[in-house]
């Protein structure tokens, strides 16, 4: 059992039947962080911004502005997260890296420890706050300030493969690689920046479906461990 985690949630897990953010699924979201918060584990969440905006499909469009967007996305998605907790009496706060003083926390890490030391879940929203860094980069980024013991990736893939099982019924899963293979074979598990900073922190990932994120927690086998 981990003690304190960064858990990243896809946006897509807020989305259903065509609504970018579907109330049904925002609440199980809730029920099953307020499950892992009982269980005694100190919680940081990024949530990314893809059931709304992704700056990567900006297309012919300026990246530097779809990104903006993307970020507020993401914003949108840790409000809407954290009044979904609220009404499951969890306590929470959301620290924004775009200061957005009428809606939440301007970003610091010591106010965010001290948040997490007080047992507050605590939300990260806007990414990095900086364009071309995925919310990945930005989980990991916020892993290391916060001193957690793990990277948990909840994804709409269920592991890491060997190449896309979507497509490739002889992909390989993976239920342990090391970060250099990660990178070095450019397996998609997470953009390359996220790994990269993992590894030089010493901050071991988890990667697994969305609807595994109990299981993930409770050491139950699931998805793929990325490490040393």
């Amino acid at each position: 059992m981990y003690k304190r985690i960064l858990l990243k949630i896809s946006g897509e897990v807020l989305s259903n039947d065509g609504q970018p953010v579907c109330i049904p699924a925002l609440n199980k979201t809730a029920k099953d962080i307020k499950a892992l918060r009982d269980r005694g584990v100190e919680i940081g969440i990024v949530i990314g911004g893809g059931n709304i905006m992704r700056g990567r499909n900006a297309g012919e469009l300026d990246r530097n502005r779809m990104d903006n967007m993307g970020m507020l996305a993401t914003a949108i998605n840790s409000l809407a997260l954290q009044e979904a907790l609220r009404l499951e009496n969890v306590p929470s706060v959301v620290f924004s890296a775009i200061e957005m003083q009428r809606f939440c926390e301007t970003f610091s890490a010591r106010a965010a420890v001290e948040a997490l030391n007080l047992g507050k879940i605590v939300i990260f929203a806007c990414g990095t706050g900086c364009p071309f860094f995925s919310t990945d980069t930005a989980a990991a980024l916020r892993a290391a300030e916060i001193g957690a013991d793990a990277l948990l990736l909840a994804k709409s893939i269920d592991a890491v493969y060997s190449a896309d099982p979507n497509t490739d019924p002889s992909a390989v899963r993976y239920e342990r690689i090391s970060y250099d293979r990660v990178i070095s074979e450019n397996l998609q598990a997470t953009d390359l920046t996220a790994i990269t900073l993992c590894k030089e922190q010493h901050i071991a990932i988890k990667l697994f479906a969305l609807d595994k994120i109990l299981d993930a927690v409770d050491g139950v086998k699931t998805g793929t461990i990325i490490s040393y």
